[in-house]
């Protein structure tokens, strides 16, 4: 039975409960970084016959030995990874309970609750960020891919009414739109995937800061409107992939307005930001977007996936994707229903997760867990530059970008022997066209002991690199 009696319930989720209660326990001890190979992944996954049934009890153990056994431990505080955080306890509760309700987030009548709830947090962000709540409205997404795919298809419908209804083919020109070269990729596909084509990207130089160079942007506008291209929008990033940077939001949101561009920002990772009153000021000029981009399932901890798109016009929602439906009651739902306002139809309760984060916690406790990681990357810069390492982005937030003072070593080789040393996890990047090793600081359960360690693991690389180097000259 997919749904058995209560006993067999209550035994299973105990079984989970218990399960990831273990992995807490034993996080620190595990390697984080796994030895394995899609090979023996796919032998044991062959042991299951799928058209057998093995049972719940013996299942739930077996998944968890995979995933201590063959997963990289994301939540790992020695895991300086991709943005990819070590979940709260409120967002794992949050996350069992929207599992078991499922609610259809997607239209209000489906479920009142679950919209009232991600209605409360959109507003209370719309303040947070500096825009009307009364006029402006949100949703959330899947992930800042979606949130930036809206956010550009709202800029278009918004630019060129005539593209709801006729597309593309109703405009007198090729529309374009604006980022710097340190942008998030996702705007590649969603250029493709709208039909505008990758050609639509406008790369824009960045300073020696590695940020948008404004001027530039001024320049590149006025000469693609001069050849019959028809710019729209310009993205702003606040808290850029490879270096943690927030462009000038201030110059670029005033550069949008004398040129009539929608100014978009993408801060999927630097939003969370917001919640701090000492860390606000980062995200000055934030308050001049017309939309905003924001990944609460980065800086804010909760479980994938739980990304937010925030308008500062309703009626900019609306336009781009408001319809009626014959199947779908619209009586008491005030036009809340969030497949009028997005790209979604059907879809899962994102927001309780957050909610468990704010209403259980309070939002000092959460700026305050934001305060420590930013914090923890800011100490690991002062290491590295003590240890002879040279930071190439010293206004990162959350992250350290970084290679060897001397010369010595690949960074990309750094990165990778640290890996294979399996206690922790660190990249490579390019930054301003240079390898670099990148580290950022997503565990809420880091500390300054796991951040020393890191220090020592990548001498400790250096030195073997170093001597390696030597022995084969």
């Amino acid at each position: 039975m997919l749904i058995p009696d209560s006993e067999q319930r209550r035994r299973t989720l105990a079984l989970a409960a218990d399960a990831v209660d273990r992995y807490y326990e034993a996080l620190e001890s595990l390697p984080v970084v796994p030895d394995t190979d899609a090979f023996r992944i796919r032998s044991e996954l062959a042991r299951f016959d799928l058209e057998q049934g093995h049972g719940l009890e013996r299942l739930v153990p077996e998944v968890e030995r995979l995933f201590r056994e063959h997963g990289l431990q994301t939540p790992h505080p020695s895991c300086f990874g991709l943005f990819n955080p070590a979940p709260s306890l409120g967002g794992m509760a949050a996350d069992l309970l929207v599992a078991g309700f499922n609610p259809q987030a997607g239209a209000w009548h489906q479920s009142p609750i679950a919209t009232e709830i991600e209605r409360h947090l959109v507003r209370w962000f719309l303040a947070r960020f500096g825009l009307d709540a009364d006029a402006g409205y949100g949703h959330f997404t899947s992930g800042g891919s979606e949130a930036n795919a809206t956010g550009i298809l709202l800029a278009l419908t918004r630019r060129f009414p005539t593209f709801r209804q006729g597309g593309l083919r109703t405009l007198d020109g090729q529309p374009v739109f604006y980022v710097s070269s340190e942008f998030h990729h996702s705007f590649e596909k969603i250029a493709q995937q709208s039909g505008l084509g990758r050609n639509a990207v406008r790369r824009v130089a960045v300073s020696e800061q590695h940020v948008m160079d404004t001027r530039d942007l001024v320049r590149s506008v006025r000469r693609d409107r001069a050849t019959g291209l028809r710019p729209f929008a310009v993205v702003a990033t606040a808290g850029t992939t490879n270096a943690g940077l927030v462009e000038p939001l201030g110059e670029i949101a005033r550069v949008a307005r004398r040129e009539d561009l929608h100014l978009h920002v993408d801060a999927a990772w630097g939003g969370g930001l917001v919640i701090s009153d000492r860390l606000r000021p980062h995200l000055a000029g934030i308050e001049e977007a017309d939309s905003i981009t924001f990944d609460p399932h980065k800086m804010l901890s909760v479980p994938m996936g739980a990304g937010m798109l925030l308008s500062r016009q309703r009626a900019w929602l609306d336009q781009a994707f408001g319809l009626t439906t014959d199947y779908v009651p619209d009586e008491e739902s005030e036009n809340l229903d969030n497949y009028r306002l997005g790209m979604q139809f059907s879809r899962r309760h994102a927001g309780l997760k957050l909610f468990f984060n704010l209403a259980g916690d309070g939002r000092q406790a959460c700026a305050a867990a934001v305060e420590r990681q930013v914090g923890l990357a800011e100490s690991l810069k002062t290491g590295l530059s003590d240890r002879g390492w040279r930071v190439l982005n010293p206004a990162g937030v959350g992250v350290a970008c970084f290679e060897d003072a001397a010369g010595r070593v690949c960074p990309q080789a750094v990165a990778a022997t640290v890996r294979h040393g399996r206690k922790a996890w660190v990249s490579s990047t390019r930054l301003g066209g240079r390898p670099v090793v990148r580290a950022c600081v997503t565990s809420h359960l880091a500390r300054q002991r796991h951040v020393d360690r890191l220090l020592d693991l990548l001498d400790d690389a250096r030195h073997a690199l170093t001597d390696t180097h030597r022995l084969s000259a």
